[in-house]
Formats: C-alpha cells, sequence, structure tokens
C-alpha cells in the first residue's frame, strides 16, 4: 500500500485546522493537528519515519512559540520539510519575512481550503523534483544533510557560512538579495558585522566555483543592491 504524504497542522483555530484536514483527507493526505506553538518542535523532535510530515502548514500568529520562530527552528533542524506559511497580517513585510527564513510559499486568510490542497500539492511535487538526484554533468547538487555542494560531482568544499549563502539563493533563482538579508541567514544570532563580511564570502563562493567551472558565473552581482543565484540558460 502506498503511504500517504503527511500534513502537519500548526493553527490555533480549531474550526480552520478542523477545515483544512477535512480537505486534506479528502484529497487522500493524511494529517496531524498542532494548536500550540510549544507543542512543535519536540513533537517533531520525537516523530518518527511513519510520523514524520511530508509538509507543514504553518499559522504565523500562535500561542507560545511564533510562526516565524518555528519556521527559522524547522528549516535549520528539517531542511528538507517544506513549509507553507498561513497567515492573516497581510503586511508586505510579513510575506517577505516568512519566505526569507526559508518558507516555501504562504497563503493568507482568509483563504480557500480549496486553495490550500492545490497549493500543498505544487510545493510537494517542487520539492521533491529539487531533491531527485540527477546525473546531468553540468548540474550543481546540494547535499543538504552533509552540507556539501557538488559541482560536476565534485565538492566545492564550502564553510557553513557559504554553503548557507548559496543554499538560501539557489533557493529562488533570480531574485536578488541584499547583502542585509543574505546577513540575517548567514548569522542567526543577529550579531553585527559589515555589508564587507557579506562580499569577503560571496568572493570566496564565487573562487570555488570557478575552481571548477572557470568559464561559468553562476552568482552574480546586482549593482547597488546585492546578489542573485543565476544559473546560465
Amino acid at each position: 500500500m502506498t503511504r500517504q504524504d503527511r500534513i502537519l497542522i500548526v493553527e490555533d483555530e480549531p474550526k480552520i485546522a478542523r477545515l483544512v484536514a477535512d480537505y486534506l483527507e479528502g484529497s487522500r493526505f493524511a494529517s496531524h493537528h498542532l494548536a500550540h506553538g510549544d507543542e512543535v518542535l519536540p513533537w517533531l523532535a520525537e516523530a518518527d519515519e511513519g510520523t514524520m510530515p511530508d509538509l507543514v502548514l504553518l499559522d504565523l500568529m500562535l500561542p507560545g512559540t511564533d510562526g516565524l520562530t518555528l519556521c527559522r527552528e524547522i528549516r535549520q533542524r528539517w531542511p528538507r520539510i517544506p513549509i507553507i506559511m498561513l497567515t492573516a497580517r497581510v503586511e508586505e513585510v510579513d510575506r517577505l519575512l516568512g519566505l526569507e527564513l526559508g518558507a516555501d510559499d504562504y497563503i493568507c486568510k482568509p483563504f480557500s481550503p480549496r486553495e490550500v490542497v492545490a497549493r500543498v500539492k505544487a510545493v510537494l511535487r517542487r520539492s521533491r523534483a529539487a531533491q531527485e538526484p540527477t546525473t546531468a554533468e553540468s548540474d550543481l547538487v546540494l547535499d543538504d544533510g552533509g552540507w556539501r555542494a557538488l559541482a560536476d560531482g565534485q565538492d566545492l568544499g564550502l564553510t557553513a557560512v557559504e554553503f548557507q549563502l548559496l543554499r538560501v539563493m539557489m533557493h529562488a533563482p533570480g531574485r536578488i538579495f541584499s547583502r542585509d538579508q543574505l546577513m540575517d541567514h548567514m548569522y542567526r544570532d543577529h550579531r553585527i558585522v559589515s555589508e564587507r563580511t557579506v562580499d569577503s564570502h560571496i568572493k570566496k563562493l564565487r573562487r570555488k566555483v570557478a575552481d571548477i567551472w572557470p568559464d561559468r558565473e553562476i552568482i552574480r552581482s546586482v549593482y547597488g543592491v546585492g546578489y542573485k543565484y543565476q544559473p546560465e540558460e
């Protein structure tokens, strides 16, 4: 019997959680509901292969630990689990912040439960396509478990900070990241560093890529703005 995809619903409004669960289960997903932010990380830590979710639907405003904090922690500890943020706060900064912390998508309340199911299916398809191994010689492959980046099968030898920078930019090809945004990903403790620190890490990352691909530029500078990952067509 094929295993059902399992969705963890983190939502403190019981009616919304039940409605979403009903629609997910009607589309042949299994679901589990948690209503308090403080329950999420311990539950994930105790989950085994049969209960670990394939995707998390994560409300922004929760009692206890808030959704943005949970998003950051889940992305650090379980980087392969996709996250869709649910939010009633429609300010652009909240939407962007959720995505910068590692969310794969966001849905604003009020929403159609059919839309939630469609977004879940789409994010799962994208996530699995990104994780499928490839034999193409020109591909750059990230090994999240080993914190390695492979170009033509060769390990780039990245530091943890360099790997995180590359991973963030590869997650959104073509998107321009400011230096401040990249610093937030590099240093989760919000230490004060200069923008030149980002430039230094980018320079080292480019040098390591160039050692294997001397004629390719995948990290592009955008004058006065920041950097983006732009693979060649």
